[in-house]
């Protein structure tokens, strides 16, 4: 296994684990002190952050693609995860945290988008493989 490969493996399996200990977090520390809404904004957080460690680990499986698409793909993938699943798990905490949020309710849209740019850039590298 590559390195870069390697260090891919090591990061989606990280943000996995962050996964399962934010959506334990939500469903049993967070149910009885935010509204319904904010908990399902919470979960989506947490579902879209799994799918796209997931996606890591299948990245870094896909024999025969250049490692700079892979890099790229990479890149897309984390930052839009942080950015969209972190704007949500603090979005859906606004009502119990002592600061004001609001500011991060653009980030989600690009932290999606990113999310978007990933999968087309993966899409398109093995639609270009030999």
């Amino acid at each position: 296994m590559i390195k870069y490969h390697k260090n891919i493996v090591i990061i989606a399996s990280l943000l996995a684990m962050l996964a399962i200990v934010m959506g334990a977090f939500g469903a049993h520390g967070l149910k009885p002190l935010i509204s319904p809404d904010s908990l399902a904004v919470f979960q989506t957080g947490v579902t879209y952050q799994m799918y796209h460690a997931l996606a890591l680990l299948a990245l870094a499986l896909i024999p025969g693609l250049e490692i700079k698409k892979v890099k790229g793909v990479f890149r897309f993938f984390v930052f839009g995860t942080f950015f969209f699943s972190g704007s949500l798990y603090f979005l859906a905490l606004k009502s119990v945290l002592p600061f004001s949020v609001s500011f991060l309710a653009p980030v989600t849209p690009i932290g999606g988008l990113l999310l978007i740019f990933g999968w087309a850039l993966l899409a398109y590298s093995v639609i270009k493989m030999k």
